[in-house]
């Protein structure tokens, strides 16, 4: 990791400071960015110092130029399956099964290199935070060994990962005999290496039915375990209002929830996760964000990262596909991926530019960033600065 560097001090930029709003952010104020025309950032000790004009620089304190150019917290990616092993074109035939192999037959110093590879692309394009799921082990031992490859990885990067344990997701032989089995032998042992992590479903035609579900994440809550769910991404089989009932921090895919359900949703203290690249690579519609947004919803955004339904890692990309075809606006999708993502995953000392705040920013070559949205491919970030520290070939 790198060290703890001098001070930075970032002058004239357009700063989207999302401060001073609640958090979560939810209906009107999710579109607030508090912006900051010809603003200064004060970074020291890997924190936020100051934010406003005119900022006085400290003895020795490095000066970069903002030109007009947009200063914003770092993405935070809620909600990926960055870890595999192997190459594979997307939604090939037996893809799962194909990425359960070779996470089997990968060592764990392998799994890592193979993420750690990913992280980079994904700080070069200003994703400071990113959650990882244990998403392609089958059996206790290969689970264990994705999550300690994210532990390996995050120990050795400058940003944050958060770990994830997907336990409840693909099905061998008898979907019922395996879902049993990894709820009576799985989850112990992982629940034992790794206490208090967050333990997930996935409920979908192609996943696990809802008593499935409900009947892992219920012995996970016994546990002390944290819930999510994934559902409602091919057919909606009735599991938001279960994982609600079971206290759940969110539900992610949501791309045919009925409206019902999304105001269910709304009107409770669990996020939506949406996932547009998810949706456009496999054909499925789009989750309604902006009807659930106007619900009072509280909304997150992320990537969905991983080999098989979501292959690729672009936070831009996530923000142009939510403003075309979900129904947010660029200031919505902005924000779901900051200040709302950060908050879902229970790091309040980021996704906003404020005093006291971890400096996880990012520069882009921009002046205007709605042009976050309007572009589709391409890097539009000029600068990382992840804990203070300005990253340079990551």
């Amino acid at each position: 990791m790198n060290p703890v560097p001098m001070a930075l001090l970032i002058r004239n930029a357009r700063v989207l400071t999302l401060a001073d709003g609640p958090r979560p952010r939810r209906g009107a104020a999710l579109g607030e960015l508090a912006a900051l025309d010809h603003g200064e950032v004060l970074v020291d000790g890997g924190k936020i110092v100051a934010v406003g004009t005119a900022l006085e620089a400290p003895a020795g304190a490095e000066i970069i130029e903002g030109n007009g150019r947009v200063l914003m917290p770092g993405f935070v990616d809620c909600h990926t399956q960055a870890c595999w092993y192997g190459e594979l074109p997307a939604l090939p035939t037996r893809a799962f099964s194909a990425v359960v192999d070779d996470v089997r037959n990968a060592t764990r110093k392998q799994l890592a290199a193979r993420l750690k590879e990913r992280l980079g692309v994904m700080l070069r394009e200003g994703t400071t935070t990113t959650e990882v799921k244990s998403s392609y082990g089958m059996a206790a031992e290969a689970h264990q060994k994705m999550l300690q490859a994210i532990q390996r990885a995050a120990h050795e990067w400058p940003a944050t990962i958060v770990p994830t344990a997907l336990l409840g997701q693909g099905n061998e032989g008898d979907p019922e005999v395996f879902s049993k089995m990894v709820t009576k032998e799985i989850l112990a042992p992982v629940s034992h290496e790794f206490p208090g992590l967050t333990v997930e479903a996935c409920c979908d035609r192609d996943a696990w039915t809802v008593e499935s579900c409900v009947r892992l994440l219920e012995r996970a809550k016994l546990r002390g375990h944290p819930l999510r769910v994934s559902a409602d991404q091919q057919v909606s089989l009735g599991m938001i209002p279960e994982a609600l009932r079971l206290g759940a921090l969110g539900v992610a895919h949501l791309d045919v929830s009925t409206k019902a359900d999304l105001t269910l949703l709304a009107n409770s203290h669990a996020f939506g996760v949406i996932l547009p690249a998810t949706s456009l690579n496999t054909g499925q519609r789009f989750a309604r964000a902006g009807f659930f947004v106007e619900t009072g919803g509280a909304l997150a955004l992320a990537t969905d990262c991983n080999p098989v339904s979501s292959p690729g890692h672009s936070m831009p990309l996530a923000i142009a596909l939510a403003v075309r075809f979900c129904g947010l606006t660029p200031a919505e999708a902005i924000a779901a991926c900051t200040v709302n993502a950060a908050t879902l995953l229970g790091l309040g000392d980021r996704g906003t530019i404020a005093p006291g705040q971890r400096a996880d920013l990012i520069l882009l070559r921009h002046k205007d960033e709605r042009m976050l949205a309007h572009e589709l491919g391409g890097n539009p970030v000029d600068l990382v600065i992840c804990g203070g520290a300005i990253q340079r070939g990551n």
